[in-house]
């Protein structure tokens, strides 16, 4: 830990020192760092960053040491348009981009992050690489497969060329594998998977197609005038389903309360207090699995108010799984 925090010490005192344009005395440097670093620790500091390869620099006025960061050496980077900050972040985001690792994007992601390397010296991507053990991110566990990614670079190309599609696609719906000829609107990924927004003709009404299930596809010559999408990406869901939204109220208890509270689950949500120390969470969304399975994931700390129809849906749910683990006692 004391590793990790003098690692993050370190970068604010290079952040500092970049976005001043005028040299900062020690005490400035320590208000930087954070409350309670002496000005040993921050001396220790800037000889560790300057040994590392940061033209840190001293000038003494007004009988007081002030120090500057040396900016030639960021110069790939003011090219760029990318400040010391930007970029850290960016680097550290790679770990969040892994989720489309294997997908079409892979090389062009790895030709940016090459880029960006070439930007900078060694030092400061040797100082920056240390950053994911203070801050790191955990990779999804659900990633695309290869034969999704493999779909995504034709239907890239006939979305951007508005060509149409014809594709065999097994439905888990049906059960069955169907042909169709779609007017391809948007790729998207969301929650491990990559979808397909397409109009289809045939039905006269756009649908939804996860990219691993089409077991065949051709981009055909015929052009189409493109339809406009819905904005989002299953804006109205909290996993992945389209449909038309309903007023959804939930409990939770005192012990789930304080989790509730601190995050964002849906931008049209609602929290109030309830009598016995929990809340009450209000949300326009669809009302399908994904809604489903997370409210009974709070087991007996949650329960579903409104509408009746997820009422007597979670209540046969339950039924069901008390009778299947009935069978084993």
């Amino acid at each position: 830990m004391e590793r990790h925090t003098e690692i993050v010490r370190q970068w604010r005192l290079l952040l500092a020192l970049e976005g001043r344009t005028r040299a900062l005395t020690l005490t400035e440097l320590q208000a930087a760092a954070g409350e309670g670093v002496s000005d040993r620790t921050i001396r220790r500091d800037l000889n560790a960053l300057a040994q590392a390869g940061f033209p840190i620099e001293t000038t003494r006025t007004d009988g007081r040491t002030r120090y500057t960061l040396n900016r030639d050496i960021f110069g790939g980077l003011a090219t760029a348009g990318f400040s010391l900050s930007e970029l850290g972040a960016l680097y550290l985001s790679r770990t969040l981009l892994s989720a489309l690792a294997g997908g079409p994007f892979h090389d062009s992601l790895t030709s940016a992050f090459d880029k960006l390397t070439d930007a900078l010296p060694p030092a400061l991507w040797r100082f920056v690489d240390q950053l994911p053990q203070a801050f790191a991110a955990k990779a999804p566990v659900l990633r695309p497969q290869s034969g999704a990614s493999r779909q995504v670079d034709a239907l890239l190309g006939a979305i951007l060329a508005h060509r149409r599609v014809r594709m065999r696609y097994h439905s888990f719906a049906s059960q069955q594998v169907k042909d169709y000829l779609v007017e391809p609107a948007r790729v998207a990924y969301a929650q491990g998977t990559l979808y397909l927004f397409a109009f289809v003709p045939a039905y006269g009404e756009m649908r939804t197609f996860a990219a691993q299930r089409i077991r065949v596809l051709a981009v055909l010559e015929e052009t189409f005038d493109p339809r406009e999408a819905s904005a989002g990406v299953f804006p109205d869901s909290l996993s992945v389903y389209s449909g038309s939204p309903e007023r959804v109220v939930v409990d939770f208890s005192a012990a789930e309360a304080p989790y509730i509270r601190e995050r964002d689950w849906h931008p049209t949500q609602q929290i109030a207090d309830t009598p016995d120390g929990g809340v009450r969470l209000t949300l326009d969304v669809v009302i399908d699995w994904g809604l489903e399975a997370w409210i009974l994931g709070f087991g007996a700390s949650a329960r579903a108010i409104a509408p009746t129809t997820l009422v007597a849906r979670l209540t046969s749910r339950l039924e069901a799984a008390r009778q299947q683990y009935a069978l084993i006692s």
